[in-house]
């Protein structure tokens, strides 16, 4: 393979790791398919590289790290496929690129991609829909242990030289209470699994579930107000849409227990961070634990100086293996839709088809 480097930001081209993030690394082949490649996280292409280079065609890859609509444009300039982490792609970058056909998503939710311009522009969004649920899951069950035993404090007054059982008065014990989901997918449903034995009572608000959808599942369905009201921890596992967003307000705050723990692995515009903060300091709920923020990465929040709170960084879906199923599933969406089979995930399949091959 010949590479180039190009420079997206106008910053001089370097060997060290950081500099991958400012470069455009382009891989040249006998060319069946151009894919362009945005991320962030991670240090190289290799294992998507991998996927590509098990495919029938040759294909060439551009890969960098776009931070704006313009850099996205300039990086994607060509390319059939588009496989981005954090990268908005909007509208004005599906009008910019005439040749696009898939945008390919590394995760489950996406948000960062207007699915309703590229279906206008008829793209495909593909994503994974199903990987990390142990560890979104359990990720979930150790922000709720933390919260009900108040490890993250006793931890924190042990360490200051404070040896003292009473500093985290009151405790209750978990077996018993009653969890409430905010949407029942693979991940609540592994939730429940998981925590068997605590003899807990489920319950679920989850519009697009029917009694029939929840039958084989010790849950019960309900109103998104019998949720409130009546679960001593609720869970967040919804996707953010139009619908979602804030769907946890002041109000929803007001209805829930002064005991009750909110947990949220979903996405952090769902839950109303300032109406989150109000009702901590009313002592409207008990606690919080979120992986996910309105704005990340966020360095400053009310929520950071709380004792009754736990935040974690977005981390929730990672483990060493996940991480590696997710970059595969991701990169094999774009091959599998180009050669016009059907991707692990396809978010407008109702309004893009597939390619004929």
């Amino acid at each position: 393979m010949i590479v180039e480097e190009r420079d997206l930001s106008g910053n001089p081209a370097g060997n060290t790791t950081a500099d991958f993030f400012y470069h455009i690394a382009t891989y040249f082949v006998v060319m069946t398919y151009t894919i362009a490649i945005s991320q962030a996280d991670f240090p190289n292409a290799n294992t998507e590289l991998e996927v590509f280079e098990l495919a029938d065609e040759d294909i060439a890859v551009t890969v960098g790290s776009a931070e704006s609509e313009a850099e996205l444009i300039e990086l994607a300039s060509g390319a059939d496929g588009l496989l981005v982490q954090y990268a908005q792609v909007t509208e004005s970058v599906f009008e910019q690129l005439p040749e696009l056909s898939v945008v390919s998503r590394y995760g489950i939710g996406v948000d960062n991609i207007d699915v309703e311009a590229a279906t206008e522009h008829g793209v495909a969004v593909t994503h994974v829909p199903s990987y990390c649920e142990e560890e979104v899951a359990t990720h979930a069950i150790s922000l709720l242990m933390t919260l009900v035993r108040k490890t993250s404090r006793y931890d924190r007054e042990v360490k200051s030289g404070n040896w003292d059982w009473k500093i985290g008065r009151p405790i209750e014990p978990l077996t018993g209470k009653t969890v409430g989901f905010a949407a029942f997918g693979k991940i609540p449903r592994t939730f429940a699994k998981l925590l068997d034995g605590f003899d807990l009572e489920y319950l679920t608000y989850d519009p697009y579930l029917s009694e029939e959808d929840v039958a084989d599942h010790s849950v019960e369905l309900v109103s998104f107000e019998t949720l409130l009201a009546e679960s001593d921890v609720i869970s967040i596992h919804a996707p953010l849409v139009k619908e979602t967003r804030h769907l946890f307000d002041a109000d929803a705050f007001r209805q829930m227990k002064d005991s009750a723990f909110l947990l949220n692995t979903a996405r952090g515009p769902i839950v109303d961070e300032d109406a989150l903060n109000e009702a901590l300091l009313a002592d409207e709920i008990a606690g919080v634990g979120v992986d996910v923020m309105k704005e990340e990465p966020t360095h400053e929040s009310p929520l950071f100086e709380r004792e009754d709170t736990v935040v974690t960084p977005h981390v929730a879906w990672y483990s060493e293996s996940s991480l590696t199923e997710l970059r595969q599933k991701a990169a094999e969406n774009l091959v599998r839709y180009l050669h016009g089979e059907a991707p692990h995930g396809f978010v407008n399949e109702s309004s893009v088809s597939l390619p004929d091959k």
